[in-house]
């Protein structure tokens, strides 16, 4: 693996859908272009050191989602749809890898996200590959939970109570003001520690953004849970996903995945002892992962024909 590369983004604006998003650019123009999405309370700046590691080798582009970072930032909560983050998805791919297909890594709220695109037909063939890590798709959350809920057994029972536990923070984040409130008030300064001393992520910086992230993040989960969990839709893929499941997530269980490859059937899976934001902080085995999982996908044009 290379050294670690320092370099400076290229800062690049993309119209999304209704609304302006930030987009960064680094790396070498003739490699493989990975697509970086990230999750809450995040902005692009949490994939600094995976860029670091992979700049030499890849293009590598990420961009801050509507409301977060310097992206625009909507007022109303259905301006936070997954349909519209997956036409922002689709926007940023279609103005800065406009020949080829983008291998797409996303992390929790960007894993979320990034899965209503892979199962979207249209955006599919601008993928060459999909890396989630800690965010499953809420389709697929809802089929789980109703299936279990079917069986009418306490274990599956169990699993369902024990998934909902691990989700408090849901339910907090959609009770009105009270999210925004803490966030300004001193959450934002607390975030790195925190990290630290729950996700055990050393020497957690905040980004450039925190406050303003945490505050208008929340309108993800208002905006599209309750409704994708209670009535799932079919979402299949036949994009190539290696999922990565951090065996210690406090958040996002394993058990969630049991049955994804009944949705994407070319999945890779693989599972690593570490928290929710750990492979992030220390990406050394994620990038190793990537640069695997890239090397095995064929090199496709645009419509997903081989080159």
């Amino acid at each position: 693996m290379n050294a670690p590369l320092r370099i400076e983004p290229e800062k690049l604006r993309v119209q999304g859908d209704g609304v302006e998003l930030a987009a960064y650019r680094w790396g070498n123009a003739a490699g493989p272009t990975l697509l970086l999405v990230h999750g809450y309370p995040d902005n692009h700046e949490v994939w600094l050191p995976l860029v670091q590691l992979l700049a030499a080798d890849f293009q590598i582009i990420a961009y801050d989602v509507r409301g977060f970072g310097a992206s625009q930032i909507p007022r109303k909560t259905r301006d936070y749809r997954l349909a519209l983050l997956a036409n922002d998805l689709e926007a940023v791919i279609k103005a800065l890898s406009p020949d080829q297909p983008v291998h797409l890594v996303a992390h929790d709220w960007g894993s979320i996200q990034a899965w209503e695109a892979v199962t979207e037909p249209r955006i599919q063939p601008l993928l060459a590959s999909y890396t989630s890590i800690s965010g499953p798709c809420l389709d697929h959350v809802g089929h789980w939970m109703h299936a279990r809920l079917a069986e009418r057994r306490l274990g599956s029972l169990f699993k369902v109570i024990g998934q909902l536990l691990s989700s408090w923070y849901i339910a907090f984040f959609h009770t009105p003001w009270l999210p925004e409130l803490l966030w300004r008030n001193g959450l934002g300064r607390l975030w790195p520690t925190l990290l630290e001393r729950l996700e055990g992520v050393r020497e957690a910086q905040p980004s450039s953004t925190q406050v303003s992230d945490g505050q208008h993040g929340v309108k993800l989960y208002r905006a599209n849970f309750i409704g994708t969990l209670f009535k799932p839709r079919e979402r299949r893929t036949p994009v190539p996903v290696q999922l990565i499941v951090p065996t210690r997530d406090r958040y996002v269980r394993p058990q969630l995945f049991e049955h994804l490859p009944h949705w994407a059937p070319s999945l890779s899976r693989r599972e690593v002892r570490a928290g929710h934001w750990q492979l992030l902080a220390e990406p050394q085995q994620l990038a190793l992962w990537l640069r695997e999982f890239v090397e095995q996908q064929p090199t496709t044009g645009r419509q997903g024909a081989p080159a």
